[in-house]
């Protein structure tokens, strides 16, 4: 059995030494230099590294990525799409040659997107690693891969870290983005991040129109993400029914809940803010995907159970709530101060 990793960078230099190091279990490592200005290649070149270089004009993500796979061996099993700033955690070989045995193409694993502080913050199930034949990759940005034919999925206990380098400009992704959606317009993944585009750009009425065209679209069936589409629209129009139809898509999940319990909580609407809050501390698995958000899984929905509880009287329930709170974030001082007082009415 043969495996690559393989990946496409630009100034990488300073990332080479740790990916080649995460990589070391490999049969072999391939970089595709899309146009540096710094040694990545030379240094790579310096440690064994199979590299080659590409200029893409006008650039998009999928063509250099299609031409980094394009340079691994006919005769691999495997390919490991690993970014530059991503390292594979040791263990990981062995997990891949059992999804060869199990005639897996696609194995699913955990990826840690980000970080906080030593702790993983967002984590969800990767889908980068792909067997040698059947598959490309597609779309300008937010690539994507895709099997020529039929797949064959599993999950795996490998995982993959993400150091992002927050320095590095990512100013290219909006315009690739809209000329995503340009070229496929019924594709509801791009329209849903298109949104997200325009109101992290605070061009609220598009990204109004386009959250509204996505949740349109007959490929829009995922139900967590439509649920976002609609937590993003009350964001923006501030409608609770926007919340509503949030938990209606996704009810599995805890962040809508969260928001309209911090809804009713500013609204002062005690009843309501402690029924949605128990009702977010009532799902109890949290999912690996992207769409989990750490607010929702984090002191939030205890806090405003504790708030809610002691507004409606329900002291001991506001203790327990306010404990749970503050075990989870016991440096917050206003939880601290919060226990204290629930204590003391318990005590009264």
């Amino acid at each position: 059995m043969k495996i690559a990793v393989y990946t496409i960078a630009k100034d990488e230099e300073q990332f080479v030494a740790r990916w080649v190091e995460s990589a070391r279990d490999a049969d072999g490592l391939f970089i595709l230099d899309t146009g540096s200005s710094d040694n990545t290649a030379a240094v790579a070149k310096s440690v064994g590294v199979t590299v080659a270089s590409i200029d893409v004009s006008p650039w998009r993500f999928d063509v250099a990525r299609n031409a980094a796979l394009a340079m691994v061996p006919e005769d691999y099993d495997f390919c490991v799409a690993l970014d530059m700033d991503e390292v594979l955690v040791s263990g990981w070989r062995e997990h891949l040659e059992q999804a060869v045995a199990d005639g897996v193409t696609r194995p699913r694993y955990k990826y840690t997107w980000s970080w906080n502080g030593s702790k993983p913050g967002l984590q969800y199930g990767g889908d980068k690693i792909h067997s040698r034949h059947g598959y490309f990759w597609k779309h300008p940005v937010h690539e994507v891969l895709r099997a020529d034919g039929v797949e064959v999925q599993g999950w795996y206990d490998l995982e993959i870290h993400h150091h992002p380098d927050s320095a590095k400009s990512r100013g290219q992704y909006f315009p690739l983005l809209e000329l995503a959606v340009a070229e496929e317009p019924d594709d509801d993944r791009n329209s849903h991040y298109l949104a997200r585009e325009y109101f992290f750009h605070g061009m609220l009425d598009k990204a109004e129109a386009e959250f509204m065209r996505h949740l349109s679209l007959p490929s829009a069936v995922w139900g967590p993400e439509r649920a976002q589409s609609c937590r993003y629209l009350y964001k923006i129009t501030r409608d609770a029914d926007w919340l509503a139809a949030a938990i209606e898509e996704a009810p599995d999940r805890r962040e809508a809940l969260v928001e309209l319990a911090q809804y009713y909580h500013d609204e002062g609407k005690w009843w309501p803010c402690l029924q949605a809050a128990m009702a977010a501390l009532n799902v109890k698995d949290r999912p690996l995907e992207y769409l989990t958000e750490e607010f929702a899984w984090g002191s939030l929905p205890h806090d405003l159970a504790a708030v809610a509880a002691f507004r409606l009287g329900l002291v001991h329930e506001a203790a327990h709530h306010g404990m749970e709170a503050l075990k989870l974030n016991p440096y917050d001082d206003r939880l601290s101060g919060n226990y204290g007082f629930y204590r003391e009415a318990v005590q009264a």
